[in-house]
């Protein structure tokens, strides 16, 4: 496993098209990985087969339910301070996002940084303490009208996008740190060490699948909400596969990567 760095250059047209656009992030992301297909369609080359097999098998470009997979983030710090991170099983390639979103005129080793991740992930244990950032798409499984199949539907408020993840803790590894002077009328938020920021509900469009809107678009909303705080570790292996694989839905859209820093 491996975690990625890149700083996008904010002043470029390149960096402001990709941070508008989830979709176009997304593809640029996975072009940094070059034995990663972009289909696993049939193909008469044996060995576009045999990837193509790995990859639907959660092989080095993961993907499977519980498996390592490439996931991605946008952290806006500041207006000019914008990174990129990616957690990936397999080294990515960025001189593309070099060259469209960064400083291509600096020094080779300026355009992002790949640090190995599975020796920090060895030595997760329980009981460590840990600050977290996680961006995540919080959403829940509702039923509209009686004998509908239920439809995930997004947690918009921050009172229910905290208890999103904190329904998430156990099964994911960790234990969001108990705030020492909580608010009794929101304990859902200022019960816990934890603050959900840059809420966001932009979306991106596609084709219309409905025949009668053939050639038409149609917008697809997705509801991102940062979320910043302190955890314990609980479960080091569930944690570990939480890192590596990603937390809730929307993974293709930046959602799902939790990174860890020590407590300062």
């Amino acid at each position: 496993m491996h975690l990625t760095r890149f700083r996008f250059n904010t002043h470029r047209p390149g960096a402001r098209k990709l941070l508008s656009s989830s979709q176009a992030l997304h593809a640029a992301v996975m072009g940094g990985f070059p034995d990663l297909l972009p289909s696993t369609s049939p193909s008469n080359d044996p060995l576009t087969g045999l990837l193509a097999v790995n990859a639907a098998e959660g092989g080095t470009s993961g993907g499977g339910p519980g498996k390592p997979r490439v996931l991605w983030r946008v952290d806006r710090n500041a207006k000019a301070e914008v990174f990129l991170y990616v957690v990936s099983p397999d080294r990515p390639e960025l001189t593309h996002l070099v060259e469209q979103a960064g400083w291509p005129q600096a020094e080779a080793d300026s355009g992002w940084q790949t640090h190995d991740y599975a020796g920090f992930l060895s030595r997760l244990e329980a009981g460590q303490t840990w600050a977290f950032r996680l961006t995540a798409n919080p959403v829940h499984s509702i039923r509209r009208k009686d004998g509908e199949e239920t439809k995930p539907t997004a947690h918009v408020t921050p009172r229910h996008q905290a208890g999103w993840l904190l329904k998430k803790q156990e099964q994911c590894g960790f234990e969001v740190l108990r705030s020492r002077n909580p608010d009794p009328a929101m304990p859902e938020v200022d019960g816990y060490e934890l603050l959900v920021h840059d809420r966001n509900s932009a979306g991106f469009d596609k084709p219309d699948p409905r025949p009668e809107r053939k050639g038409k678009r149609m917008r697809v909303p997705v509801v991102t909400a940062t979320f910043d705080g302190r955890l314990t570790v609980t479960d080091p292996d569930a944690l570990r596969r939480a890192l590596s694989s990603g937390i809730g839905r929307a993974k293709a859209y930046g959602c799902g990567l939790m990174t860890l820093a020590p407590v300062s």
